[in-house]
């Protein structure tokens, strides 16, 4: 008789030692009946959708374990070390990038500015005028006639990482790396939900063996063009040349806060002319009018319900709100009217002990002071980030000079970054019902 076949569930198998001549065989020796219990197990490891969900379980639980205990090395602490293996660094790190030719000749930004410094001189600077000459490039290409160095693109994820923890929008948007000067983005030319969505998808019920109705999305694109970002700083010049500890800590310290700063402002409020066009600015943005004869200055109730109501659905389960810390005693305050009477709506606990709430409507508040002041449109707004597109062109570059503040024994240092910022969405949305349209950006009109 031939190997009989390994039955694949437990009828299977009730059917197999039901078989006289199948279980003859099965029990014949002792290899036989061990093989043949072997094989079945196997295969019920295999196929069994319970034993491949407790595996599942039970390796999360074990990773999880993992990462709470911090024994994956690498794992929880960021390495920027260009050695590293590339899982280990900043998820900022570009290996395409043009600095990162450079990543295994500089390891700190003490070395980089001191082989780099217009003030250079003697043998060590001589011995450096081969890597020098190698990171010498233009600044930019819409600016070819600067002269400057491409910073190592280590340093450069290292300054990005810092920025990205203190950064209100980038922390939070789309990113986009950017090989080239200009990046098209696709988007999804959508105005209204009213009879079709993704600008033009209409599903149609049809009869068995009717003729099917074609529809198709209606496709737009963002052409996200980097613009140049200066930071600059005038350095004294025992930095270079007694402290280099000072000189690593001052740019791991100022200019990634710098840097968050102003591309922050820009991405906030930028009016898209050679810098980004910031999301209270975008063409999609929807403000909700003040109530009648609210007084100026004030944030009522009425406000934040309305604000939440013109969020996209899909956009309210990343949604945050983004405030001036201007609007903090008009929050605090803030009353529901009850009849002829009310009660603070934000803040519960009447004795004011403890730290003030932050979330409202159960999403996180974002305080900052880079949004309208109080009273005017944007001090409070609620945004979905997810429709902001950040372009980073994967290039940073510096340049110093001894003569500029030659006086003063200074040296004059700038930073160059290449970013650009647009909102992904370009209109508001007619909802399939409702009365008014919705947005992930959504602001408070002024109350004057």
């Amino acid at each position: 008789m031939a190997t009989p076949t390994i039955p694949r569930d437990a009828d299977e198998l009730a059917e197999a030692l039901g078989d006289t001549a199948t279980l003859k065989h099965i029990v014949k020796d002792k290899d036989t009946l061990e093989s043949f219990i072997l094989d079945f197990a196997k295969g019920q490891q295999k196929h069994n959708p319970d034993i491949e969900a407790q595996i599942k379980a039970e390796t999360q639980r074990q990773f999880a374990e993992i990462l709470r205990n911090e024994q994956i090395d690498g794992i929880n602490r960021l390495n920027l070390n260009p050695n590293a293996a590339p899982v280990a660094r900043s998820r900022h790190y570009n290996p395409k990038a043009p600095g990162a030719s450079l990543d295994k000749q500089f390891g700190n930004w003490s070395d980089f500015l001191v082989a780099t410094w217009a003030g250079s001189k003697g043998q060590a600077a001589m011995a450096a005028q081969d890597q020098i000459a190698q990171i010498q490039n233009a600044f930019g290409s819409t600016v070819p006639s600067d002269g400057g160095f491409l910073i190592p693109e280590y340093l450069r994820s290292e300054l990005l990482r810092v920025a990205l923890e203190m950064a209100v929008v980038r922390s939070r948007a789309r990113v986009v790396p950017m090989e080239t000067l200009s990046v098209p983005y696709p988007t999804i030319d959508s105005t209204s939900n009213a009879s079709s969505v993704y600008g033009g998808i209409v599903g149609y019920w049809t009869e068995e063996g009717g003729t099917l109705t074609d529809s198709a999305p209606s496709f737009g694109r963002i052409n996200l063009l980097a613009k140049k970002l200066t930071l600059y700083s005038e350095i004294p010049n025992e930095l270079f040349k007694d402290s280099l500890i000072s000189l690593e800590q001052f740019m791991n310290e100022s200019y990634p806060e710098a840097l968050a700063w102003f591309e922050d402002v820009a991405f906030t409020s930028g009016n898209g002319v050679g810098q980004p066009l910031g999301y209270l600015n975008a063409p999609a943005a929807v403000t909700v009018a003040k109530e009648t004869d609210q007084e100026a200055g004030t944030i009522l109730w009425e406000n934040i319900i309305k604000a939440y109501s013109r969020m996209l659905p899909a956009s309210i389960g990343r949604a945050v709100w983004v405030a001036n810390i201007d609007t903090f005693p008009q929050l605090a305050t803030m009353a529901q009217s009850v009849g002829t009477g009310g009660s603070a709506v934000w803040i519960g606990n009447g004795d004011g002990a403890g730290a003030p709430p932050v979330t409202i409507l159960g999403r996180p508040v974002v305080w900052t002071e880079k949004v309208s002041t109080v009273g005017t449109v944007g001090d409070i707004n609620f945004v979905d980030f997810g429709y902001y597109l950040i372009g980073d062109r994967q290039a940073m570059q510096s340049e110093t000079s001894t003569h500029f503040k030659f006086g003063n024994d200074k040296t004059a240092m700038r930073v160059i970054e290449r970013v650009d910022g647009q909102p992904w969405l370009q209109s508001a949305i007619t909802p399939n019902q409702g009365s008014n349209t919705l947005s992930p950006f959504v602001k408070v009109a002024t109350r004057a």
